[in-house]
């Protein structure tokens, strides 16, 4: 009983853990997305197929769950209830769920974008009620498309909302696009309000160091993906012990590691070997769990796979997110308790299966040494007469030599 079992998916599934999402929240979300633009009457057809061949489906029809009556909009807070509970099933503890607020032009009249994040908050916080162990927070991204005017919106609803659950702002978006230096005063504004902000970082090969630079002169508290660095922009973020958020299925699924690489060549297992000497924290994330199938207990096994970790190893990288949430003390301390509480029943289970192994060799050596003193050879009798036994026989042979002779 000298170490605990290999890390397994059961193993991963029944931790707590935390999650700072790379997804859309919602099917109204259209950007990169193409599940967001499937139409009903294609998932319903789907469905037919998928129902003919299995019978019992436990799904729904499409049509029926989401009616041609009901626009996007109305779409929105289903959506959201439905991402949160498939996190809470995978037991996570806690979520900072993102989206890009949108004016959706589809009811009459039209829903802005305050009104969009406010239903988005208003399904959170029946789920953050209903719910024993998830706690959910939003945050609102900025694609990097974006005007300077419209990121400054989005900042302020961000702003206004902090009390409601907004709890940062992100920057997304396709990373070949777009001028990001336009979107400064947007970043400096919220970090002047205390808005902790996040960034999609170094997504391409040629991810040029003076955009890298740009982002980082933002005080971002976390990046993301962060795959194609510069060694000067590296050593910046180990100085400053940022949070680096680590998606191995989107990255090896989508094929955005150098030389298309798997998951052994993934960047997680450079960053985790200089994790353990301090500077950047890392995070696993789902990225989009809906697309690449891959949900948070599948890249804690994953990473545990491929880059040997052990269960404390798990447990380290797990206890360590907390430290980087964007949530304030009261969530941390709740998280720092549940650990904790993980930790020891963990360890009394542990010492459980030690005694019970323990106990177990102690009955077998003892039934081994009671076989030995019935048999005689802890008396010296069974010496005795196997000594006695080979002393007649070597008679034996020498008298047969000397008749011989």
């Amino acid at each position: 009983m000298d170490r605990l079992p290999d890390v397994d998916l059961a193993f991963t599934q029944a931790l707590p853990k935390v999650e700072v999402a790379h997804l859309s929240a919602t099917p109204t979300h259209l950007h990169a997305h193409l599940t967001g633009s499937i139409s009903r009457r294609c998932l319903h057809e789907i469905w037919l197929q998928r129902k003919a061949s299995e019978p019992d489906l436990p799904l729904e029809d499409p049509l029926t769950a989401m009616p041609p009556a009901k626009v996007d909009y109305d779409l929105t807070g289903f959506a959201t209830q439905s991402v949160l509970a498939d996190f809470e099933a995978d037991n996570v503890v806690y979520l900072e769920l993102r989206t890009t607020p949108r004016a959706i032009l589809t009811p009459s009249p039209p829903v802005g974008k305050v009104e969009y994040v406010d239903t988005i908050l208003s399904a959170i916080k029946e789920k953050n009620e209903s719910s024993t162990s998830l706690h959910t927070t939003l945050i609102l991204s900025v694609d990097r498309r974006s005007t300077l005017e419209d990121a400054l919106d989005t900042v302020d609803i961000a702003i206004a909302k902090q009390a409601q659950g907004v709890v940062g702002i992100d920057l997304c978006g396709d990373p070949s696009k777009g001028s990001i230096s336009t979107l400064r005063p947007a970043f400096t504004k919220a970090h002047a309000a205390g808005l902790p902000i996040c960034v999609h970082f170094g997504e391409l090969p040629f991810s040029d160091s003076f955009e890298l630079e740009e982002m980082l002169s933002w005080q971002p508290d976390r990046i993301g993906h962060a795959i194609y660095m510069p060694e000067q922009v590296k050593q910046q973020v180990r100085r400053r012990g940022l949070g680096v958020e680590m998606c191995l299925s989107c990255n090896v699924s989508a094929k955005m590691l150098p030389r298309e690489g798997g998951f052994d060549e993934h960047h997680f297992g450079e960053w985790w070997q200089e994790s353990k000497d301090g500077g950047a924290i890392l995070a696993l994330c789902t990225d989009d769990v809906g697309v690449f199938c891959s949900p948070l207990s599948q890249e804690y096994y994953l990473a545990a796979k491929h880059f040997r970790l052990d269960r404390a190893d798990i447990r380290k990288l797990c206890q360590a997110v907390v430290g980087i949430i964007f949530a304030g003390e009261e969530e941390k301390h709740r998280l720092s308790d549940l650990y904790a509480r993980a930790m020891l029943l963990s360890m009394l289970l542990y010492t459980l299966v030690w005694q019970v192994g323990n106990r177990r060799s102690a009955r077998l050596e003892a039934a081994r040494v009671e076989e030995m003193r019935r048999s005689g050879y802890l008396d010296g009798r069974a010496r005795g007469a196997s000594g006695g036994r080979r002393r007649e026989e070597l008679k034996e042979k020498d008298d047969r030599v000397e008749v011989g002779n």
